[in-house]
């Protein structure tokens, strides 16, 4: 299922799932991408300053690509999009 991400913080919740659904531990994906747990952690929790190159490491391992388009505002608006 397609997950739309606009904010780091959605990002990186979106991340944490598909992890979790690998059964990926954030040491396993840190060894996987030659990344720190910590590293890991900071994009999980959409930390600001994380490098475009850590996210795309992360996404190669857990076979996730980026799809970039126009929002569509006519769709159900996020509780974010509300306030």
């Amino acid at each position: 299922m397609d997950q739309i991400a606009r904010t780091p913080k959605q990002l990186g919740e979106a991340l944490k799932r598909e992890r979790r659904k690998q059964g990926l531990t954030q040491m396993g994906l840190g060894k996987k991408t030659t990344l720190r747990q910590a590293t890991i952690s900071a994009v999980e929790n959409g930390e600001p300053g994380t490098q475009l190159r850590t996210i795309c490491d992360m996404m190669a391992v857990l076979g996730l690509e980026f799809v970039i388009r126009r929002r569509d505002e006519g769709k159900t608006k996020s509780i974010e999009d509300i306030f």
